[in-house]
């Protein structure tokens, strides 16, 4: 991360710098919530635990200050980047590889997510993923 501004969410670091890597020249600033939109709508279409719709940048950040006590990344990878409407658009689909740290219980998890640019910041976005696999490490013991 760029400075001790975002320590708070260490544990989802390797997601972040995925994100911000996928991006690219496309958006301006160095860390994933330096190109979030103050208005962004992050949209998530699973329902385990996380706000199905989030509005606005402080909000965002306060979701993933919790990500970070139950769910630690190790590394985030098998980026593949689809550009679309001029650079408006950009579709990734990921790899996710952490630990639950209630109980130890590895989670990988694969994601799809729909990326809307406007003004150089990400203005909305909408995530799939597998939530079985979501659901058999959260529910492990």
């Amino acid at each position: 991360m760029p400075s001790t501004k975002y320590a708070a969410y260490k544990a989802s670091k390797p997601y972040f710098d995925l994100v911000r890597k996928s991006l690219g020249d496309l958006v301006d600033g160095e860390h994933f919530f330096d190109v979030v939109a103050d208005d962004i709508v992050y949209e998530v279409l699973y329902d385990l635990g996380w706000p199905r719709v989030i509005k606005g940048r402080a909000k965002l950040m306060e979701s993933f200050r919790g990500y970070g006590d139950s769910i630690e990344l190790q590394s985030a990878d098998k980026l593949i980047t689809h550009t679309a409407d001029n650079g408006r658009v950009v579709v990734i689909e990921y790899e996710v590889h952490g630990t639950i740290l209630a109980t130890g219980v590895k989670y990988n998890n694969r994601f799809c997510s729909i990326i809307h640019i406007k003004n150089r910041k990400i203005a909305h976005w909408r995530d799939y993923m597998d939530s079985l696999a979501a659901w058999k490490a959260l529910t492990a013991t």
